[in-house]
């Protein structure tokens, strides 16, 4: 058995952690949350939905099928038009999944109150594999809504 550095001192924690009470969807308020209109462009485009009831923003999905190359980079159509509510901006961010599974990361995106055009994503590829993009896939963890 190593020995252990006696500098090093550890405590050990009786108590247990308290247990936090699963939401049901209908416990949840959203009365402080911003309008977000959000316009389909065509018959591709999957409307943005929260993954769980305390998620921080809106899954956005693919409207294409596309492929991107071992390290390089596609802008990826979501066929969405969004209105932001004036005095904020949304942020899209990568997938969890997407990151560690594929080395998936999503470039830096604001979408300002004014902006009324489509919506794209871009997905850079860190892998020395090509990533396939699919039809309706989720491409970015959230679209939030921030002051």
């Amino acid at each position: 058995m190593p020995q252990q550095d006696p500098q090093i001192i550890s405590t050990e924690i009786k108590e247990r952690s308290p247990k936090v009470q699963k939401l049901d969807q209908n416990d949840v308020t959203h009365t402080s949350t911003p309008l977000l209109r959000v316009k389909m462009l065509s018959e591709k485009a999957v409307l943005p939905s929260r993954a769980s009831p305390l998620s921080a923003g809106y899954d956005l999905s693919s409207a294409i099928e596309t492929k991107v190359p071992a390290r390089g980079k596609a802008l990826i159509s979501t066929d969405l038009s969004i209105a932001i509510p004036e005095g904020t901006y949304a942020r899209i961010a990568p997938r969890q999944g997407l990151a560690w599974k594929h080395s998936m990361d999503v470039g830096a995106r604001v979408i300002d109150a004014d902006y009324r055009g489509a919506v794209g994503v871009t997905l850079f590829n860190h892998s020395d594999t090509d990533f396939q993009v699919n039809l309706v896939d989720r491409i970015a963890q959230s679209l939030s809504i921030l002051p």
